[in-house]
């Protein structure tokens, strides 16, 4: 067995279907642990199970190079599955696999498949494949590490220190193998950032003009946790003398998101009755690469705070919009099994303007769900007013969960 950390936050997510007729998916963006996830998952099954055979496919290796269709992948299987025996397949990265889906729902149809898999893309399971497989997965996004997670794969204790530190470098789980030099890192998280762009979007999506495409990403570092829309981009690149069309910025737009670089947080009226489907909130899977690209700067840190507290509502299992009624924002909506948060990001309360706008437009909604006001103040503990809980980013992260 190989040595790792364990992320209970998405095995114990996943225990309730080991050994089910259903396919596990693991999604995610590269690099985050879906491989180790997978591996773990494996060895839980080879524990609970020991009679069950196991064949683990990963295309990321050579030596499964020649499974490139679902007719590749079927005969595989035929070649390598014992006869009547109780079978756990693992494949990572299976988007690489051409059609896989049509090999998989004759497996998962024949009773005796324990399926499990991976993919960095985030079309792997879109709406005709879903329809397709109907009833048949389930799906688990991957993140990064959280705050928590980070504090464990380091060994380290909550500090400011420690915080900043994530703040910089992100949550990567390999990056603890490296020098804790701030560069190295750097350099590390640039070749994921490569990665991604080249083979997930420029070699899947067939994307041509990649300068652009650097371009775009580079504005949507600068502008995390703006409202931008695909105009206001194109407008702004026309401004650099790069005539693109809005709908090529929509287009590239999906490629990023798709590739797991991005995510999209929509605007709602604070009282969710009704979606705005112009302008929206653009964050990073990874603040770390972020960083990478544009720079870690003390200007941006309540953009760097806002992205960071928007992961953590995601990675806790939380869908997050933007509320907006009016002039007025919330930061973030964000609700779970029918239950609901309001959360306001500030870097400091430093002033009563400062006060009562981020105070002021929570007090305004009429429900009575919790509602936070979350900063990089140092206070000693967690204060309330008016109902209104004010907690410190690092507090929020280690305890909203």
């Amino acid at each position: 067995m190989i040595d790792y950390i364990e992320r209970p936050l998405y095995i114990d997510r996943l225990k309730p279907f080991i050994g089910k007729s259903l396919i596990k998916v693991l999604t995610g963006q590269r690099r985050v642990g879906k491989s180790y996830l997978l591996m773990q998952l494996r060895d839980l099954v080879i524990k609970q199970s020991p009679n069950t055979q196991i064949i683990y496919i990963n295309k990321e290796l050579h030596e499964f190079s020649s499974i490139g269709n679902s007719d590749d992948l079927f005969r595989y299987l035929k070649e390598n599955v014992k006869e009547n025996s109780k079978v756990a397949l693992f494949i990572d990265e299976i988007q690489d696999i051409q059609s896989f889906e049509v090999t998989l729902r004759d497996l998962v149809t024949r009773g005796n498949f324990d399926i499990y898999c991976t993919g960095s893309n985030a079309n792997l399971l879109s709406s005709e494949l879903a329809t397709f497989l109907s009833g048949r997965y389930i799906e688990i996004k991957v993140f990064g590490l959280s705050y928590t997670e980070f504090l464990l794969f380091y060994k380290l204790h909550d500090s400011v220190d420690t915080f900043q530190d994530y703040l910089n470098v992100g949550g990567l789980p390999y990056l603890i193998n490296l020098d804790p030099d701030i560069q190295i890192a750097y350099e590390y998280l640039t070749s994921i950032y490569n990665t991604i762009l080249l083979k997930d979007i420029v070699a899947r999506f067939k994307v041509r003009n990649i300068k652009f495409l650097e371009n775009l990403v580079a504005f949507l570092a600068d502008n995390v946790g703006s409202i931008v829309s695909s105009k206001k981009i194109s407008d702004y690149l026309k401004s650099q003398k790069l005539n693109i069309s809005t709908q090529v910025v929509i287009d590239y737009l999906g490629y990023l998101e798709a590739s797991f670089l991005i995510f999209k947080v929509k605007r709602t009226g604070i009282e969710g009755k009704k979606i705005f489907e112009i302008g929206e909130k653009y964050y990073f899977e990874d603040i770390g690469i972020r960083n990478a690209i544009v720079g870690y700067r003390t200007s941006d840190i309540h953009k760097i705070l806002e992205n960071v507290v928007c992961l953590h509502l995601r990675m806790a299992g939380y869908s997050v919009t933007v509320g907006l009624e009016g002039k007025k924002e919330i930061d973030f909506i964000a609700q779970k099994a029918g239950e609901k948060i309001y959360v306001q990001v500030a870097y400091m309360l430093t002033n009563e303007e400062t006060i009562k706008r981020e105070y002021g437009n929570l007090l305004e909604i009429p429900d009575n769900f919790p509602k936070y006001v979350v900063t990089m103040d140092e206070l000693t503990e967690i204060s309330t007013h008016k109902g209104i809980q004010r907690m410190h980013v690092r507090d929020f992260c280690l305890k909203m969960v």
